[in-house]
């Protein structure tokens, strides 16, 4: 099941979504977002800029933009805030000396006035080498449970074996869901 499939879970009202990848070089944004849609990930290079992948079915486009980790890259990041939908955040699980900077990343990207009440999906990657902390351990590390303003949710994943990506999807399609009908129901 890809990510076409999530899109037919999308409500008929929903025409478009935007989600925007981001987290530190290295830790597997762009091999999730390939293998999300069944692409070939066996020679991946670093993300110099940005990656768009639109996804069309009947009425849905979902807009998936993966943004480079590079820290040089970072301070752009705040370019592609607008009207964001979801965040998913990755992390590598198993780049325990990095940690810190990925926390103070997250961070930083939580306190973001254009990402305010934004949903927010950690994918704990890299949950196939021995070396990988573990979803609870790092939702531990980072304070992750300090997070109130907003929905958020850490899935361990492995976009190497796919394991964990599509529930993690599947996560972001129902909060999309959920803003998009409280929204509806603001105008009525």
């Amino acid at each position: 099941m890809g990510l076409l499939t999530l899109l037919r879970k999308l409500k008929r009202t929903d025409q478009e979504a935007r989600i925007l990848v981001l987290g530190l070089d290295n830790a597997g944004k762009t091999t999730i977002l390939k293998k999300l849609s069944e692409e070939d990930i066996t020679s991946i290079m670093p993300t110099q800029g940005f990656n768009i992948k639109s996804l069309m079915h009947d009425e849905f486009k979902l807009n998936v933009w993966d943004i480079g980790g590079q820290k040089s890259i970072r301070p752009y990041w705040r370019n592609y805030f607008d009207q964001t939908d979801a965040l998913i955040y990755v992390i590598d699980s198993a780049d325990k000396r990095r940690m810190e900077e990925t926390g103070e990343e997250l961070g930083q990207l939580l306190e973001e006035d254009k990402l305010s009440e934004v949903p927010v999906l950690i994918y704990a990657n890299k949950q196939d080498l021995m070396s990988a902390m573990a979803p609870d351990e790092i939702t531990e590390g980072l304070n992750l449970h300090t997070i109130r303003d907003r929905p958020w949710h850490i899935q361990g994943c492995s976009a190497k074996t796919g394991d964990g990506l599509q529930d993690g999807m599947e996560w972001i399609v129902t909060k999309i869901n959920d803003a998009s009908r409280a929204r509806g129901e603001e105008k009525a």
